[in-house]
């Protein structure tokens, strides 16, 4: 685990707006993009993600444009994940600003394009985004789905966490789709499990809706707590979160 926690909200995209659902359904607005970057940005967020969530289900590539406007508002890493499929786009989006990005969907399909990418751009500018749900297929429990929790896969979720961080993944981002959305909490079991099989950094995603969730995750082994709606519904501000994690004893940065 590292030493300091981080608090990174996360930027659902899809036509240039910011979405919100339960469990990736019924995604409704949230807010523009660039403003919310900035809020959270004034707020001391450590870094901020930007999942474009309908571009591979659109076959196309993450809105550019948008990336760049939100990477010219904040002055922290900036992780962008949705419809990478090659280093040129990597490239493309580390002009437009990006810090970071996150692969899923592309990747198991051609999990080559991770070593491609890490070879090319180093391992510490690549995130694998894992949206899993608990299934009695798999034999970790847990297994993959693809295409923002549309569609699963025969990918146990350990077995794929440890073969993409073999071919160069600098980071896991572990989204719980069982979770996503619900406010109910972040799935400890699901985040203590990938800590046990992960020697990179864990991020936890998936089921912030109090303040009291944030510090369970990261005992339980996330290296990094990573929220959207209890942010873009203004419950919670990032600093409220530090406040909780440092009450109980956990170091913030």
């Amino acid at each position: 685990m590292s030493l300091s926690v981080r608090v990174i909200p996360c930027l659902d995209v899809a036509n240039g707006r910011v979405v919100k659902g339960v469990n990736f359904q019924n995604l409704r607005d949230a807010g523009d993009p660039v403003e919310l970057a900035r809020r959270y940005y004034e707020q001391g967020a450590d870094e901020l993600t930007f999942l474009d969530v309908t571009a591979t289900v659109d076959n196309r590539s993450t809105t550019y444009d948008v990336v760049r406007a939100t990477a010219e508002q904040v002055f922290i890493p900036l992780t962008v994940g949705g419809g990478i499929r090659s280093v040129e786009d990597v490239s493309r989006l580390q002009a437009s600003g990006a810090d970071k990005v996150s692969v899923n969907s592309a990747a198991i399909a051609r999990p080559a394009l991770i070593a491609e990418i890490a070879d090319r751009f180093g391992a510490q500018v690549l995130v694998l985004s894992l949206d899993v749900k608990r299934s009695e297929r798999a034999e970790s429990g847990f297994i993959v789905t693809t295409h923002g929790g549309r569609t699963e896969t025969d990918l146990d979720a350990v077995g794929w966490a440890r073969q993409a961080i073999e071919l160069g993944v600098g980071e896991l981002l572990v989204n719980s789709i069982d979770a996503d959305g619900t406010k109910a909490g972040f799935d400890i079991a699901l985040i203590a499990l990938m800590r046990a099989n992960s020697r990179v950094p864990v991020i936890a995603s998936g089921g912030a809706g109090n303040v009291s969730d944030f510090p369970p995750a990261i005992r339980a082994g996330a290296d990094a707590v990573l929220a959207a709606s209890v942010f873009h519904n203004a419950e919670l501000t990032v600093g409220d979160v530090k406040r909780e994690l440092t009450d109980a004893g956990l170091q913030v940065r």
